[in-house]
Parts: structure tokens; sequence; C-alpha cells
């Protein structure tokens, strides 16, 4: 299962980067973005670093001048090239950093025969985390695409037509509830541990925010009307200029990873921030469900596009769950470091690899980030 877990996440990858050229590959279009060589080369690292290197006798780096270009945030791993630069690093090549996957795959084969328990729970995170670079590498490079006044495609195929069941809300009792990962299987250190949640009676969507109800928020003012929204949100409209989610057209599409096409208004609404998930839930007579709202109820009957469209913004803090303890070791870094000023996402999007995602899974972003597969469902 771990061999061909490992296989197909690492075949996926390259999948993923076989469209783009070597100079698409090399942009980044924002500090909080990575070019896809970069998600490349730093998803091989972590294996190099973390499994192959104190698990594999007389494995030989790659190349002891790249940790330092490929490491990300691990401050117990050595110094690191700066996060909004990576877009400078021509070198290595595009050629260069798939032979650097090789080297490294190679040497995976090698070690999963002889692996110990430890050197094989840590390849399984590292396909997990590499699931996660996969999706950042399509938003990452969707953002730099929007960024170029052709508007190219990342691939040329028509969206596919979403057909939502009508809004109904569904109705949770409330009480008290197990919160988290607890069974069998994987789960990030920061789904757990599994506690109790008391929770009051609540009713939440059946299904997503559409773009033809988000649109009838815009039409309505909800940009001009700062009543509507949290300060911060205000702020950043006003500084940012934000009209519209973020790759809506002035021309009324929508520019996504098929380029421009027309706006579909059955299509769950994306691309939108914290503040303006509040503001149209604020509009709406309605809000964002807490995350244990979210993962309580989304075993309900009839909960739908829980985890194959959009993101899911919430209106609970990234914070530790009760009793959480980060790691020993590098590992540790992982998540619990960035508990704090972001806000916790559910479900899964359109991006989300096919068996990433779970009920409990807690994605977690900046309240002003818009460059995602971020949507709405309300809540009351």
């Amino acid at each position: 299962m771990l061999t061909e877990l490992l296989r197909a996440t690492r075949a996926h990858s390259l999948a993923l980067a076989a469209p783009l050229t070597a100079e698409d590959a090399q942009l980044q279009s924002m500090p909080d973005a990575s070019p896809a060589k970069w998600h490349l080369a730093h998803t091989t690292w972590f294996f190099e670093t973390l499994v192959l290197t104190p698990y594999l006798n007389g494995y030989r780096v790659f190349d002891e001048r790249w940790p330092r270009l490929f490491n990300s945030y691990y401050e117990s791993l050595g110094p690191r090239h700066a996060r909004p630069q990576r877009g400078l690093l021509s070198r290595p090549t595009l050629a260069e950093v798939k032979a650097y996957r090789a080297h490294v795959d190679a040497a995976l084969w090698d070690l999963l025969p002889q692996a110990p328990a430890e050197a094989l729970a840590l390849i399984e995170l590292g396909c997990h985390h590499e699931q996660q670079h996969q999706e950042l590498l399509l938003t990452d490079i969707l953002h730099a695409f929007s960024c170029n006044p052709l508007l190219p495609a990342y691939y040329t195929r028509a969206p596919a037509r979403v057909y939502p069941p009508a809004q109904a809300w569904l109705r949770h009792d409330g009480g008290i509830n197990d919160i988290g990962h607890g069974g069998a299987g994987f789960a990030f250190d920061n789904e757990g541990p599994r506690h109790a949640a008391l929770l009051a009676p609540f009713e939440i969507s059946n299904r997503l925010v559409t773009c033809g109800e988000y649109a009838d928020f815009i039409e309505a003012g909800g940009y001009r009307e700062p009543l509507l929204w949290l300060s911060d949100g205000w702020a950043a409209v006003q500084a940012q200029g934000w009209q519209r989610p973020a790759y809506w057209l002035e021309d009324g599409q929508v520019f996504g990873l098929q380029g421009p096409h027309p706006m579909d208004p059955d299509a769950p609404v994306m691309q939108l921030s914290f503040y303006e998930a509040c503001a149209y839930a604020e509009w709406a007579g309605a809000r964002l469900p807490t995350e244990f709202e979210w993962e309580t109820a989304c075993g309900l009957p009839g909960f739908a596009q829980a985890a194959d469209q959009a993101w899911q913004w919430t209106r609970s803090s990234y914070a530790p769950y009760p009793g959480f303890k980060p790691a020993a070791g590098a590992v540790g870094e992982y998540n619990g470091k960035f508990m704090v000023g972001q806000q916790v996402l559910r479900g899964g999007s359109l991006a989300t690899p096919a068996g990433h995602a779970r009920p409990t899974y807690r994605n977690f972003f900046p309240p002003a980030a818009r460059w995602q597969f971020s949507g709405v469902r309300l809540a009351r």
C-alpha cells in the first residue's frame, strides 16, 4: 500500500508539471506563491533530508548545495533561501530538478524493503506532504498565469458543469460531539487529539454558495457597504481595491486553469478571502460555520460538495486542539508553529489530489488569502 502511494504520488507531481514549459515552471508571481520547479524540488528535499540521509546507509546527497535552496521553513534543518526570492533560482534547471527527483526516487526504492517503522511513517508523511504541494503547484501557477495579459490556460479542456442541489438547511441538534482524528489511517498531527466539543443546535447549508448568488451580492453593493465587513476586511477592500472574486474578469468571464471562460452561475464561487466569505454571509443573513460544526455536519444526509469543489472557510481560528503537542524533532515544525493568525478551512477542492482529504482535515490560511480554491458554505 505504501509503495503504491509513494509511486503514484511521485508520478502525479511530474504529470501536473508536464503542461508547463521551463519558463512557466520558473514563475513566482508573489511572495506567498512558489515556482512549480521549487515545488518539485522541495518535496524531493523532504524525502532526502528526513528519510534517506538518516535511514539509508551510504546514501549520497544529490548536491550538497541544494538543501539551502529547497528547505522551506524548517529552522532545525539549516539555513534557507528567502521565500520571496524563489523565483530568482534559474539554476538548478528544471531538467536538473527532474534528475534530482529520479535520484531520490531510486534511493527510496532501495530503502523501502529494509526501512524501519519510523522511516516508513516519514515516507507516508512525505507522500501526504507532496500531495499538499500538488494543489499548491496548481494554485500558484494559476495566480502566475492570471498576471499575464494573455491569460494562458494551464490545460484546454472545458470546465466541468456543476449541477448543485437546490439550497436547503440541514439541522443538527448540537450536544457533545467527538472532534478530530482518532482512528486508523493517516492524519496530520494538527487533526488530533480527538476530543469532545459542545455545540449549540445549528443549521448548515447543504451546498456551497454559487457564482450566481455571489454575483447578486456584488450587484447589491456588497463591496461598497462597510457595515457588512470585519474591520480588517474593509481595510483590505479599500487598500487592495477588491470589487469581485480574485479571478472574475471585468468582461463577466472567470479565469481558471482552463483560461478565461463564461461564468457558470451554478458553479461554487471560489478564490474568496475569509473576509469576503464573512461579508457575504452577513449580507445573506447567515454566518460561517465553525470547524466543529462543519466536521459534525459533513456526515448528515444531503450534505453535498464536501470536498470536491472548494475549500470552505470556517469561523474558527487555527489553534491547537486540547492536549496537542508537536512531535519531537524537525517534523514538529510541520504544523504547530503556524497556529496563530490563520483561519481554518474544511473540505477539499477540485485541485485536491484524490484520497487526500478527509472529514477531520484542517487546512489553514491567513484571512486575506484569495488565490486558493476557497469558497463559502453558510450556517445559522
